[in-house]
């Protein structure tokens, strides 16, 4: 198993840290390079590091912070730390003009109101503003500077794109690729969280991403897929190999109720990391 490599500078609801002794394994040498669609904290992509890769999400201002980490991790550090650790604070950021702010403000902006909102959601209104309520405890800080250096260094291996899951895999994947997907949960019959405002991935998207799967492996390439342990993404998984597996989630945000849940991995990949 390749070795846990750097941990993200970001918190991210949803992440699959807790989940990387499951899904490192797939990770092997004989893989051109990674791509990840759904970006979130690339918390996979820290943890094996692979030395190509694409990273992409329809969150505009995550890709935006990635970039600005990549090119100037001691200066955006610098900013975040600058910032209280206080609810006056945290809402007066909030408050702040986007507009008003340079793309290393913005990104200072972001990583802060990330790094001490609720759980680490990223929410919006109707009108696009962050919406997040200030999480008094629990947030566990600006992470040190060595972080965001080695995220930085980790980063300027990876092209940073800011598009739709479908559109970024089918113009990038070629044989030989390594794609990881980690979709936001759309479970029919149950309240799921939507993580980037009112328009996010959703029922619908599903059947998009069952033809993207069959279109990665068609081209040569891998893929491993990690979602909720749900009906839907066991109709997913009936054509490859898949498992179900447990990992500790606390959405609701405080310690009472964290709870093992079930997720599904689904792959065209092999136990002994060959293709099918």
């Amino acid at each position: 198993m390749p070795a846990v490599g750097s941990a993200p500078f970001l918190r991210w609801a949803g992440s699959k840290r807790k989940l990387l002794p499951k899904l490192t394994p797939y990770w092997g040498e004989g893989f051109v390079r990674y791509l990840e669609p759904f970006a979130g904290s690339s918390a996979l992509f820290f943890a094996i590091q692979p030395t190509q890769a694409v990273l992409s999400d329809t969150n505009a201002e995550l890709i935006e912070s990635l970039e600005e980490v990549r090119n100037a991790p001691s200066e955006v550090h610098r900013l975040v730390s600058s910032m209280k650790h206080t609810k006056a604070e945290y809402y007066r950021v909030r408050k702040q003009d986007r507009a008003a702010l340079d793309s290393r403000g913005r990104a200072a902006r972001f990583i802060y109101l990330n790094r001490y909102c609720f759980n680490g959601l990223y929410r919006t209104n109707l009108a696009g503003n962050f919406n997040v309520p200030f999480a008094s405890s629990g947030t566990g800080g600006v992470p040190p500077l060595e972080v965001f250096l080695e995220n930085a260094r980790l980063l300027r291996n990876a092209e940073l794109i800011c598009g739709d899951f479908d559109t970024v895999v089918r113009e990038h994947v070629r044989a030989g690729d390594f794609v990881y997907l980690d979709p936001p949960y759309a479970v029919a019959n149950r309240r799921i969280f939507r993580q980037y405002g009112p328009h996010t991935f959703g029922l619908d998207d599903l059947d998009k991403l069952k033809l993207l799967l069959e279109y990665i492996d068609g081209c040569g390439a891998s893929f491993l897929l990690s979602y909720a342990d749900c009906k839907e993404s066991r109709a997913l998984g009936v054509s490859w190999r898949h498992h179900r597996v447990f990992t500790q989630r606390n959405i609701a945000g405080f310690q009472m109720h964290r709870r093992r849940a079930a997720e599904t991995i689904i792959t065209n990949i092999d136990a002994d990391l060959r293709r099918v």
